[in-house]
């Protein structure tokens, strides 16, 4: 079910509750460039839009490439997923997934120039989220009547794709898993899987060669797990909770190979509402979470231990915001908005806050997923 469906007439639509902040940015603006990047998710024909991000944090739009495959679903939360394209360690490859023609597709990233590489096959249907580390990716595969995650092979260097024989494992959740997000756990030989429809985080072993093994179920401490993100090998994961009216939350688990997700801190609230997308800086210290059916971002703080503290519930704001990542050395955050096809971006500071800072406008309706470097 998508984040948006249940509580769309709560949305406050067009509202900007930013707030300026005087704290010092988290770093001073520097001298490289980089890139946003967008799915437009169109039936007809997928691409990635690509923003130029200047040093400055502020965006100009550039050029729409194709990837080989087909999108699907329409409105602000079309794939109900977060991850729908990912940019690898070095910032060089990127990879998006075709949900509407079963496919994922790689490319190398240069400048603001995209070369595709190929795509293939995902191994499921309606691939919705992606995950890579080093030379291995995984597509979270969400539609059908067996849902399923499945390995391949990567080419650092140009972005191809090898399928992974004998790497297919399906979700615990079976068909009513409603999953949401794949990704790997920093410093450990596993996978987390989160499923909306069953209220369930499922972690995967891999083997030596890299190979999924049969999936564990555990159950979320919260209603709705959704989208997140890793401090060191803490999981953030956001608590949509059925779309209940200001019972959006954060919790945290300490995932490790071989043990059950140990709690760190259960259900966290914001008091905001639909709780879907989570970004986290690169030192682990600040998280964000995005409240769709609110038009916010609220903002966190993380301990060494991964202990949740909210800091500001209103951290931000935007229309109908539905994605969001963080640019190279977490300087800036950038918010997909799904009400009226922009991306908005903040000035991230010293003490977390945000401020307003830019707005790319030109997304079409149905577009999904957001990456930036």
């Amino acid at each position: 079910m998508h984040c948006h469906a249940k509580f769309l007439t709560c949305l406050l639509a067009g509202t900007f509750l930013s707030l300026p902040s005087a704290a010092a940015p988290r770093h001073k603006p520097g001298s490289d460039a980089g890139d946003v990047y967008v799915l437009t998710n169109q039936a007809s024909g997928n691409g990635v839009m690509v923003f130029h991000r200047l040093p400055s944090g502020k965006l100009s739009p550039r050029v729409v490439y194709p990837t080989g495959g087909n999108g699907a679903g329409s409105g602000p939360d079309p794939l109900g997923s977060q991850n729908p394209l990912v940019l690898n360690e070095t910032r060089k490859i990127l990879l998006a997934v075709n949900a509407g023609s079963d496919s994922v597709s790689g490319f190398r990233a240069g400048g603001d120039i995209l070369t595709l590489a190929n795509t293939v096959p995902s191994g499921g249907t309606m691939p919705v989220s992606v995950t890579v580390r080093g030379n291995l990716v995984y597509v979270l595969n969400a539609g059908g009547g067996a849902p399923n995650i499945s390995g391949f092979t990567l080419n650092t260097n140009t972005g191809a794709l090898t399928p992974l024989a004998n790497s297919t494992q399906p979700l615990p959740g079976g068909s009513a898993s409603a999953a949401a997000e794949i990704a790997f756990v920093p410093g450990e030989q596993v996978l987390v899987v989160t499923e909306k429809g069953t209220d369930q985080i499922d972690t995967f072993a891999l083997d030596d060669n890299g190979l999924a093994q049969p999936g564990a179920a555990f159950h979320s401490r919260r209603p709705e797990p959704f989208g997140f993100a890793f401090a060191q090998n803490v999981a953030v994961i956001s608590d949509a909770a059925g779309g209940k009216p200001n019972k959006a939350a954060l919790s945290s688990y300490k995932i490790r190979a071989g043990k059950n997700p140990k709690t760190i801190s259960a259900g966290v609230p914001d008091t905001q509402t639909a709780a879907c997308w989570v970004a986290v800086t690169d030192d682990g210290t600040h998280a964000y979470a995005v409240n769709t059916a609110s038009g916010t971002v609220s903002s966190y703080g993380v301990s060494v231990g991964g202990e949740l503290t909210l800091t500001d519930a209103t951290a931000a704001g935007g229309n109908v915001p539905a994605d969001i990542s963080l640019s190279t050395a977490s300087q800036f955050v950038y918010v997909r908005n799904g009400g009226d096809g922009t991306v908005e971006g903040f000035i991230v500071n010293s003490d977390g806050s945000l401020t307003p800072l830019t707005l790319g406008s030109g997304l079409p309706d149905g577009a999904a997923g957001l990456a930036a470097r």
